[in-house]
This record gives structure tokens, sequence and C-alpha cells, in this order.
């Protein structure tokens, strides 16, 4: 048996350990009541310290600690944040993922700070993270969902169902190869699925890099899957910085490459090939023959593209690009100056604007009309780097196109052909069962201009900085030019001009002449989405009416002695209080002041949007002490919601309820509940209730762009399980309108959200809706009803309204027959709405 009378070895020091112990544990316990006191205080980030001192010593304690030194770093990480000190902040959540590594609410939290950062690849795997180690955690989940957008944005989905493109791809990489082009490169790999072409079309060496660090490791992951993972080498890198031999063994035969947006060159495209051909390709065949390819030669999939282009009349574009009325909620605009959206190819373009935008053109509400037949805008040959480095000095180059139709002209809409090679070749035009949208490079000349047959419309077509640009510069009527940035009404310069007669076009042509091009005073820039809740009409004269409604009942209480009460400090003082805390731009806060005896808070930040503000309201007659920016007056957004002053509360606060996309914004019923604190006796929030319907449709559209279709495998690839890891349950910026689809139901009440009464609100409900057709159920696309009081409502569904709709995509469609009875589970959790559909014999309708 052991020698129980022996000495233990190293006695001594385990003697000296012991009596350290007792101090360690002096210290452990004075820094754990130290902060807890600094917790009381408010001292967040010397408690944030004493936590970490604490739980480094005594990791005992971590279970005891952990809900307060969660909440200990969400404030202080909210301190840090407020005063710009970013890294601080990241540095505290990586002390904090030390001690508690598998923490999914730090894990969260830490990812919705690095995607406000824009850190959005960063921001998915916490959220990843956090979700595999807790799969029912609704925030992660939440977020996830939302950052899934932005990474795996839905063309990829259109792209790989897109049949017809990915079986062209295939067939121009696979006569390459056979030809002798034995060493492929595939830039900007995606999924990895041009690279995996190569390699199966029998490529000695194939390559791929990508940028997206979300992308990288989906092709990955796809590539092993597909036993490839030995033969096709991926990079997670940027093909500008790649060289020879650092990343490739040397210069290789082929490049392949799909980086093209839209507007053909946006991703980047001519800026990669010029340096692909100057450091990763071989040189090209000499020769204008055909390309019979040999291991000394290199070439490019696609091999060039063909731009097209027309003019367009669409209401849809107008309204999301400029003022369209002379009035909105009672306000004469004059005195607004030139309000446009950031997407302009004019000359004095900066920084902060785009050249184009995108859009599919079949699918936009009302439609549109082609003012003129299609024309070739550009053709280039991405084999030749001569061209490909001249395209950016190239002359401007002036185009007239005849107008075959009259109407109003509103944009000039692109697509292209892409060439593969001799014999494939991709469009993506407006009439092309494609999986892609056009470019619209909007109009913007301060007035509206009608084309008439036989006009000419000239157009300036160049590439400045690599980017397509077209600008629709002047009209050719009856051999005189009419500048189209000039056409001024000098009698109503707020009004668009009528179309003149020749006479006045020729003086004005000749005034056009005289003046140069400069950038107004009073030009302001707003968001596309900003210019379109501007221009609803419906929108601003509910509101006036529903807030004309309440300050009349108001008035009447307060006036009538047989009330009784006493007036709060509103009322003795002769005013109203109103805030508006719309996001963005918003003219809310000048109806309301405009009602007389109001004085109105906006939430309008940038300076040019207040000037706006600052101009309509003195030609509106309204004074500068009935109007004031509220966020002058807070040191942050977070702080938004409080009393005008001490002794005063709102009559009326404005919530912004629903994001243009089509969700309820984040948030919304935690701000609705402090709002509600914050009113006088009989003061509203604006909306006061929103109720959300929806309808059964069926929907292959709907399918094709959330997720991979079908069990065969893509060009026989396994590719769908990996992508579709980022399928996203609810499908947003639709336009309803316009789907495809068919409807299985009548519309119906999904979910009512009460912002003045907490009490009437849920978080689940369950309704049972009837089939009115047979089919299969494969989305519930929904829409808002958003209710200012008893009598005023809007829709988001209508055709003047700014807000797309969203639908829920079901993840296994449900086949139904007419006259079956559906049983709905619709759950709210924050802003993200979920419906479950299961077939159900009870035929009585449930609230």
């Amino acid at each position: 048996m052991p020698n129980t009378s022996a000495r233990p070895k190293h006695g001594r020091r385990a003697r000296r350990r012991r009596r350290v112990e007792p101090a360690r544990d002096q210290l452990v316990s004075s820094s754990l009541e130290s902060a807890q006191q600094c917790l009381l205080n408010q001292d967040y980030g010397t408690a944030f310290v004493h936590y970490l001192l604490v739980l480094n010593l005594a990791p005992v304690f971590k279970d005891f600690a952990q809900d307060s030194f969660r909440f200990t770093l969400f404030k202080w990480a909210e301190e840090l944040d407020s005063v710009g000190r970013i890294q601080e902040l990241f540095d505290c959540y990586e002390q904090a993922l030390e001690i508690f590594p598998a923490d999914e609410v730090i894990l969260n939290s830490m990812g919705e700070h690095l995607f406000r950062m824009g850190f959005r690849d960063e921001a998915a795997g916490h959220f990843h993270k956090a979700l595999k180690l807790k799969p029912d955690y609704p925030e992660a989940r939440e977020n996830f969902y939302r950052v899934a957008n932005w990474l795996v944005e839905r063309w990829h989905f259109l792209m790989l169902n897109d049949h017809g493109r990915n079986r062209k791809y295939q067939q121009a990489i696979h006569k390459a190869v056979q030809s002798g082009c034995s060493t492929v490169l595939d830039i900007g790999t995606g999924t990895g699925i041009l690279g995996m072409c190569a390699k199966k079309a029998g490529a000695a060496e194939v390559y791929a890099c990508e940028l997206s660090k979300t992308m990288y490791e989906l092709a990955c992951e796809v590539v092993a899957a597909n036993g490839m993972e030995g033969s096709i080498k991926i990079l997670h890198k940027k093909s500008l910085d790649m060289e020879v031999p650092t990343d490739l063994p040397h210069r290789v035969s082929l490049v392949v490459t799909e980086t093209v947006d839209a507007g053909l060159f946006g991703e980047g495209i001519i800026e990669s090939l010029i340096h692909a051909w100057h450091h990763l390709l071989l040189p090209p065949e000499r020769g204008d023959g055909e390309f019979r390819g040999d291991s000394t030669s290199g070439r490019v999939i696609p091999a060039g593209a063909t731009v097209f282009c027309m003019a367009v009349e669409c209401l849809e574009i107008r309204r999301h690009h400029r003022l369209c009325a002379a009035e909105v909620g009672g306000l004469p605009m004059a005195a607004a100056g030139e309000l446009r959206s950031p997407v302009s190819c004019n000359q004095e373009q900066d920084d902060s604007t785009e050249p184009y935008t995108t859009e599919r053109l079949s699918r936009l509400p009302g439609g549109y009309r082609a003012l003129t037949e299609p024309f070739t805008a550009l053709t280039i040959d991405f084999n030749n780097v001569q061209e490909l480095e001249g395209l950016s000095s190239r002359e401007v180059r002036e185009i007239r196109l005849p107008v075959n139709q009259g109407g109003e002209l509103d944009a000039l809409a692109v697509w292209f052909q892409l060439h593969l090679d001799e014999e494939n070749s991709l469009s993506t035009g407006p009439e092309e069962d494609t999986c892609w949208e056009q470019a619209i490079y909007p109009v913007h000349s301060a007035m509206s201009f009608a084309l008439k047959p036989r006009d000419e419309l000239i157009v300036d077509v160049s590439c400045r900085d690599a980017y397509l640009r077209l600008c629709c510069v002047a009209v050719l009527r009856d051999g005189h030019k009419i500048y189209l940035d000039k056409r001024v009404d000098l009698q109503n310069p707020g009004k668009p001009a009528p179309n003149p007669n020749p006479e006045v076009e020729l003086c004005s042509a000749l005034a056009c002449l005289q003046t140069g091009p400069s950038e107004p005073e009073d030009f302001c820039m707003l968001e596309c989405s900003e210019m379109a809740l501007l221009n609803n009409q419906d929108y601003h004269q509910s509101f006036r009416l529903a807030l004309t409604k309440l300050l009349s009942e108001l008035k009447f209480k307060n006036g009538n002695p047989n009330t009784g009460g006493t007036a709060v400090s509103a009322v003795d003082s002769g005013l109203r209080y109103v805030l508006d805390v719309s996001e963005g731009f918003s003219l809310l806060s000048l109806i309301a002041a405009r009602q007389g005896q109001v004085k109105a808070y906006s939430s309008v930040e940038k300076t040019k949007q207040q000037n706006v503000l600052r101009r309509l309201a003195q030609a509106n007659g309204i004074s500068e002490q009935h109007l004031e920016f509220w966020l002058n007056h807070t040191e942050d957004e977070q702080g938004v919601l409080q009393r005008p002053s001490r002794e005063k509360l709102w009559t009326a606060i404005i919530l912004d309820c629903v994001e243009t996309c089509g969700l309820i914004r984040q948030k919304l019923m935690e701000k609705a509940s402090l709002a509600r604190f914050l009113l006088e006796e009989g003061g509203r929030i604006f909306p006061g209730k929103i109720v959300v319907y929806g309808m059964l449709v069926e929907s292959d559209t709907l399918l094709l762009e959330s997720a991979v279709q079908g069990r065969e495998p893509t060009l026989g690839f396994n590719i769908a399980p990996f992508i579709n890891q980022f399928t996203v349950p609810v499908h947003v910026f639709l336009d309803f309108s316009t789907l495809e689809c068919r409807h299985l139901s009548e519309a119906l009440e999904l979910f009512v959200l009460d912002l003045m009464e907490a009490m009437a609100n849920y978080t689940e409900r369950e309704v049972k809706v009837q089939a009115i057709a047979g089919g299969r159920i494969t989305a519930i696309p929904f829409w808002y009803q958003i209710h200012l009081d008893q009598d005023v409502s809007v829709s988001t569904l209508s055709r003047t309204s700014h807000w797309k709709q969203a639908a829920v995509v079901l993840q296994q469609p449900l086949e139904v027959h007419a006259g079956d009875w559906i049983r709905l589970a619709v759950k709210l959790h924050k802003s993200t709405i979920s419906i479950a559909a299961h077939i159900d014999d009870a035929p009585a309708q449930m609230d």
C-alpha cells in the first residue's frame, strides 16, 4: 500500500502556492465587488476591466458572472461606438470571446457591430458560429438572413438555375480546352462552377481566385465535395494582386470569367483583363483568323461583347429619379431647388454618384414604352489588350437616335450580348428569358421632355474610368437643337414646361448656346427611395389629413369648458409639438408646421437636405421658430425619442415603420413603447396601427430566385447543398403587381401591430384561408395597410407606393386543391415575419 507518511515531492513549492492563494482570492473578491459597484455607477469601462481580471484569474466564476459580464460588455461597446473608438470596441469583443468562445450572444453582438461597420464577411462568420452553437437562436438567425442577402446575392441562385447560360459557358470552355488551352484561371470563381467545367473538360491545371471570403470558402467546399480539391487551386485574392510565380507557377493559356454586371463593366472586368494580359495570361494569338489554340498563346472567355441601348418612357423609373409633382402634401415645391437621385452621367459627376442603376424592365410596375429602336452603343474585344487599354481614352462618341414613338423621355435602357466564343453567346436583353437585369441611365433634365416622332435624340457615349457612360444631351427637332438640361420655363421655374411650339423651342435652343454648364447652388441629391417617397402623393396627403383631424380634435377638447380638465403645458403655451423620426429625407415635419400653432422637429441630418426644408419653410410662410432639426439637439440617434423639453410632451410622434424593401423596421415596437410615454394626453403615434395582409401564390420565379432548384446536379456538379445554405425564407424588394404567379387564395389579414395599445399586440397567430384554385403554394407575398387613424390609411401595395413588397418562400411547396382550407401559423419576431402552412380539415375561420 502507498506510504502515507511519505513527504510529497516539491512540498515547498506547494506550500508557496498555498500562501499565494489567499492573496489571489482577495484580489478576485475585491475586483468582483468593484466590478459590481462600477456597474451600479454605470462606469462600464472600469467594470469591464474588473470582470476581465476576475474571469482570467478565477474561471470558476464564469457561470456566476456571465450575464453581468455580457451586460457590461454591451454597454461599454455602445459607449465606445458612440465616440468612434472602434478598434477598442473590437478589442473588447476579442477579449470577451477568449473567455467565452462559445457564447452565442456575444458572437451575435460582435457580428452586429461588424455588419454596421461594413465588414459583412466577418459578420456572417460570427452569425454562423452563433447559429451552430444554438440553431434556434432567433436574433442570430434573423441577422444571418440579412447578411446573407448581401454576401450571396440572389442572382447567384438565378444564374445557377439558368440552364441555358450554364450550358453555353460549359460548351465554350470545353471547346477551348479541347483546342489546346490546358492551363486555366477562373477570375471571380463564385461557386467554382466555371473552374470545375474546365477541369472536367480535361484541363491539366486549373486555378481560381475569389475576393469575397464567404464565396471563397463556399467554392472550397464545393470543389472538395466534387472530388477536385487536389486539382483546382483556389486563392482568396483579387486577381489584380496575383502574379507569377508567387500565385501561379507560370502564365495560363485561358482566363474564364463572368465579372460583369448589368452595365457590363461595373465589376471591373476591363482592369482585371488588362492586368491578366500583362501578368497572368500567355500572349494572344497573332493574326485575324479564328483562334486555333495551342499551349503558347492565351485567350479569354468571354471573347467580347456588344452593348445595345434604347430610349424609354417609364413612370416607375421617373418617380425614383426626379421630382414629378409641383405640390406635395399641400406644399408648393418650387423653392425646393433641383432634387434628383445619385444616379447620373452628367459631366459634374463625383464619387457620390453612380452612372446607372439596374432594373428588370419586364417586371417594372406600369411597364415601359420604347421611344427608339435599339442601337449599338459599343463593341469590345476582350482578347485585344490594346483595345482594352484604349477604352477609357476613347473620344466621346455622339449618336443620333431617330424617335419612332412619342412619349416622355425618362431613361436610356442598356443591355449587352456576351460573345463567349464564335458559336456561343448570351443576351441580357429585356425580351430574353434571362437571369440578368438591364442597366438604366435616368434622364435628369430639370423639366419633363416629350419626344415626338421624327425627333432625333443626341446621346454621348464614353467609357471614362472604365464605366460605360451614356448621357442624353439634346433633341434635334426641325433642325434645331434643344439641350435637355437647359429647358427652363422662365415664368414658372418650379413647374414642368409645356411642350412649346417650334418658335419657342428655337429660342430655348439659342438661349442654351449662351449658357455654360454649372451645378445650381440649390441642388440636392436624394436616394432613389427618398425620391419615390417624395413623389408618393397619397402618403403625404393622408398624413396631412390625419394630422389636421388630430389637431382639430385636441383644440375642441381643450377649448371646451365642459371637459373639466387642465391642459398640459404645450396647450398653455399655445403650441403643439410634433416629432418626425422618419429615416432619411422627409417633408412630414414641414406639413405639420404649416398647420399653424405647431412646432415641428425634423430628424433630417444632412446639411443640404436641411437647407431644402428651410427654403420650403420660408417659401410657405413657416417661421424659423416653428421648424427645428431634432438631431442637432441630441448627442446620437439613440436619444432621439425624448421629451421636447423637461416640462413638455409631444402631440404627435411620426415613426418610420416599414423599410423600402418591404420589411417591418427593426425595433419598431420598442420605439413605439417609448413613444407612448412621451405623448401628451390625447396625443398620437403616426401610424397608430399596421395590418399585415398576404396571399397564397404559386410562383416558380420566387423559387428560382431563392434557391437552386431540382435534384439534378448543376452541369453534373454538386453545388446546390452548399449555396442553398444561404437561402433566406423572406424575399424582399418584390413588385407583387408584376410577379409571375398564380393566385391560390384571396387576400387575407395575417397580423396586426398596434402601436398605440400595447396590450392589443401578440407575437404569433393562426389564421385559416380557403384555396380558390388548385396548385402548389410556393410563397406568401405580404404587404401592409398603414392606419394613420381609424379613418385614414395608406397601402404599401398601391401603384403610387414608394414601398416594395416581400414574400415568405416556403421551404417545401404545399400541394392544394380548390376548396381546401389552409392553416397558417404566423409569427413575428422583432421585424421578421415567418409563416408555416398546413392543410387543415376544419372549415372554421380562426383568429
